[in-house]
């Protein structure tokens, strides 16, 4: 079964060869230098240059927004799901949930928010998808309110050092 593999920076090279990942998503502060691993493929690696922030006007930190959303629903429905995916921002713990939450929905939206929301919460009991990538991502997927609701009943995850990656898989139905 294909799956989403999300990473803390600092584990990105580990899970790209444990995992066979060959594609990549990279959520991080726009200028932040970091290598990519060679097991991911230059041209299929996206970098969205997005701060781990809620609302915009907080000075030089980039807001969440409509492109970036897109960049990531675009590149997921050009996954060609032969390998994992690989999504990973600075700690794992925000951003990069909410992309592979996006990620998962943009290739499945057949997939029931709250079930998909409840399969994070088995994968990791510390992700706490960005609020503000979920609420685009629920208007540009037209998820009429469900995946926000389903973000929100799952909660905050709990408190976490950055060092916890995780595999979300596909739903298993639609993968079979």
């Amino acid at each position: 079964m294909t799956a989403i593999v999300v990473s803390p920076l600092s584990r990105i090279a580990e899970m790209a060869v444990r995992h066979r990942a060959q594609e990549m998503v990279s959520l991080l502060a726009a200028g932040q230098e970091f290598h990519r691993p060679a097991v991911i493929r230059k041209d299929r690696h996206l970098i969205l240059g997005v701060n781990d922030i809620t609302f915009a006007g907080t000075g030089d930190l980039i807001a969440p927004g409509e492109a970036h959303v897109a960049g990531i629903i675009d590149f997921a429905r050009s996954w060609d799901r032969s390998a994992p995916l690989l999504i990973h921002c600075w700690m794992g713990v925000s951003r990069s949930p909410a992309a592979a939450l996006i990620a998962s929905l943009a290739v499945h939206p057949e997939e029931e928010d709250d079930a998909l929301a409840a399969r994070l919460r088995a994968a990791s009991p510390y992700a706490t998808p960005n609020a503000r990538l979920i609420e685009i991502a629920d208007f540009m997927l037209e998820r009429q309110g469900r995946l926000i609701q389903a973000v929100k009943a799952i909660g905050r995850g709990a408190d976490a050092d950055g060092n916890a990656p995780f595999v979300l898989p596909l739903p298993a139905a639609v993968e079979a």
